[in-house]
């Protein structure tokens, strides 16, 4: 069986031609993405490091320590979104890359509470300046085709969970290697995204193209639309990356391995973004945003009425669905909202992030207060019940204005 490489892989999909600068900037994102999501599996194998039978801390100490991973991505965000007009993508590609490096060299020397803390901040502001810096390349690259292409940049966070996943398995369950081993792999792709991005001219982003002022961008944050997207990012993103982070314990009841039920999630999810442009071509966003919303319902309520091998089944129903919120969000922004920068890009972004470091704890409440997992379930179907109320509301003032801006 003839074998392609990675850029004829590229090449392959859908009807964009990659070449050249733009190829390499592409790939170098790609790359980019999956050193940020690994980290989240990685991060995964490293609680029974420093649990009670490792270096001994508590449960508490360890929810403590991996915290920044999600608050210091959602401030590196903000921050990163605010610079990335002035100082240019380039420059915060670089600063991520440095946050990166030495996160994960602080991570494999970590032994304390505090020193996880820290090194868990240093890599969650790498992770939040490399979403501040490339969502608004790939939205400046491909500018008349965001949603297909953030979309396809987007499906390498679920595919680097994968890879990190099945990584961490090999080395750690199989072969039973030194952890730090494990934390080293990252450094794999972070110097393959250095190299690619080393020496490049990379493009403006899209405000500065446009030539909007600053006080216009600040401006347009405050429109009822942006606000509107902004708070569904709160509910796209709990239902999605909340259940995810929870899946074990929200599971334990059902007879299936979670993990193996999370890797076929992530599989599906990342295989669905990259054929995203010819659903996005048919629905348009606010309709893909429909779709997912009431996909993501259905896969919830159906997982507490599933059990076994069924319980596949219904995470797929749930998978489908959770498969383009974060960069259908991003890209609606992107695409109608063009005025709020990258700065407005960064806020969707960090408040889907800020999001889960809420809903976290109060599942965990939730399921320590009711040990029926599938309650919690319920529960959470109830973000997505809203989300199909609300983008029902979008897609009717959508197809208002498209119909009023064609006559």
């Amino acid at each position: 069986m003839a074998t392609i490489g990675a850029k004829e892989y590229f090449k392959g999909i859908g009807d964009i031609k990659f070449e050249g600068k733009e190829y390499r900037l592409f790939l170098a994102s790609c790359l980019a993405l999956i050193t940020t999501s690994m980290t989240f599996a990685i991060r995964a194998h490293l609680e029974n490091v420093f649990g009670p039978e490792g270096f001994g801390l508590t449960l508490t100490q360890i929810g403590n320590a991996f915290a920044p991973a999600f608050f210091g991505f959602t401030i590196a965000m903000i921050i990163g979104g605010q610079l990335v007009d002035s100082l240019g993508i380039k420059k915060i590609v670089v600063l991520a890359f440095v946050m990166h490096f030495f996160g994960i060299i602080a991570t494999m020397m970590a032994t304390t509470e505090s020193s996880l803390f820290w090194a868990t901040l240093l890599i969650g502001i790498g992770n939040g300046m490399v979403e501040a810096a490339l969502n608004p390349m790939v939205a400046s690259m491909y500018d008349t085709e965001k949603t297909k292409m953030l979309n396809r940049f987007h499906m390498w966070f679920p595919g680097g969970i994968v890879i990190g996943s099945l990584i961490g398995y090999l080395l750690i369950d199989v072969l039973q290697l030194d952890w730090r081993i494990l934390v080293a792999t990252l450094f794999v792709p972070l110097l393959s995204y250095g190299i690619l991005f080393f020496g490049q001219n990379v493009p403006l982003t899209e405000r500065v193209k446009l030539g909007i002022s600053t006080s216009q961008m600040f401006s347009s944050l405050g429109k009822p639309l942006f606000l509107f997207m902004v708070l569904c990012m709160f509910l796209t993103s709990a239902t999605e990356l909340g259940t995810n982070q929870r899946i074990s314990s929200l599971l334990k009841d059902s007879g299936s391995n979670p993990l193996l039920v999370l890797a076929f999630i992530n599989g599906i999810m990342a295989a669905g973004r990259v054929f995203a442009g010819d659903v996005a071509h048919r629905l348009k966003p606010s309709g893909m945003l429909l779709f997912s919303a009431i996909f993501s319902f259905v896969g919830l309520w159906l997982m507490t009425l599933t059990s076994g091998a069924m319980t596949f089944v219904s995470a797929g129903f749930f998978a489908v669905g959770i498969t383009f919120f974060w960069p259908t969000m991003i890209s609606f922004v992107a695409e109608n909202l063009p005025e709020t920068g990258a700065l407005g890009l960064s806020i969707i972004g960090g408040a889907g992030m800020f999001s889960v470091s809420l809903i976290l704890p109060l599942m965990g409440k939730l399921m320590d207060e009711n040990p029926d997992t599938a309650q919690a379930l319920r529960t959470m179907s109830i973000l997505p019940a809203i989300l199909i109320v609300a983008f029902l509301g979008l897609n009717f003032y959508m197809n208002k204005k498209f119909k009023q801006t064609s006559n």
